[in-house]
This record gives C-alpha cells, sequence and structure tokens, in this order.
C-alpha cells in the first residue's frame, strides 16, 4: 500500500491535475475528477461496487491526497503569482481586463477563472 499510495501522490495526481491552474472548476468537473480518483483508489484496494464499502473508508485506508484540494492550492499558487507581477505583462492585463461596452448575456453565466479565484480566496486578492 506505501508504494501505490507513493506512486498515486507522485504520479497519477499531476498527470490529472495538469494545466489545472488555468481552469475553470465547475461542480461536474469536480465531481468527474471524484469518481475517477475513487474509482482508482478502491482499485489499489482491490474493492469492487459490489463489496459495498463506503468512500471514507477506502479513504482512510489509502491515505491518497485529494485531487480537487491539489487543484485549489495550485490555483491559489497561480493567483499568487499573477497579483505579485510587478511589470504590465500580458497575463497580468489579460486577469484584469474587463470588456468596455459589452454586458454578459441573459441566463446563467458561464464560470470564469476570475470567479473560481475569487470564491476560493474572496473578493480582495491584492
Amino acid at each position: 500500500m506505501c508504494i501505490s499510495r507513493r506512486m498515486y501522490n507522485q504520479c497519477v495526481i499531476p498527470t490529472m491535475a495538469y494545466g489545472a491552474e488555468t481552469w475553470t472548476t465547475t461542480k461536474q468537473l469536480e465531481q468527474k475528477l471524484l469518481v475517477a480518483q475513487r474509482a482508482m483508489e478502491s482499485r489499489m484496494l482491490n474493492i469492487t461496487i459490489r463489496d459495498k464499502v463506503k468512500n471514507s473508508k477506502i479513504r482512510k485506508q489509502t491515505q491518497v491526497k485529494d485531487i480537487i484540494l491539489k487543484i485549489k492550492e495550485a490555483k491559489r499558487r497561480k493567483a499568487g503569482h499573477l497579483m505579485r507581477i510587478a511589470d504590465y505583462r500580458w497575463t497580468k492585463r489579460l486577469t484584469e481586463w474587463q470588456p468596455r461596452y459589452v454586458k454578459r448575456g441573459r441566463g446563467r453565466q458561464k464560470r470564469r477563472w476570475r470567479d473560481d479565484i475569487t470564491t476560493y480566496i474572496g473578493k480582495h486578492m491584492e
């Protein structure tokens, strides 16, 4: 189990979360990542759905890191880098850019990267 846990934490999680600091995470995406993670964890323990073992018990046995927490940590780190940029590079300009005369359309709005950051950190990122 120790080798499987180390392999999972060092190889699988970084592969699954590659580039995640630039994603806009929706509930659907989080659910897909969690389902994939749970399936891999139960496979590590050779547990099937028929065994009816709770996810919390599986997580306690495997002791692997949560993929969603790793993604949130990567987003916070990326936001910190963007806020600390001293000059006015295109990455910072793009993050702070607001269209002048364009309103967002009717209906539920698509989630933006900045929306994710404000929910994780708060309204006042600076």
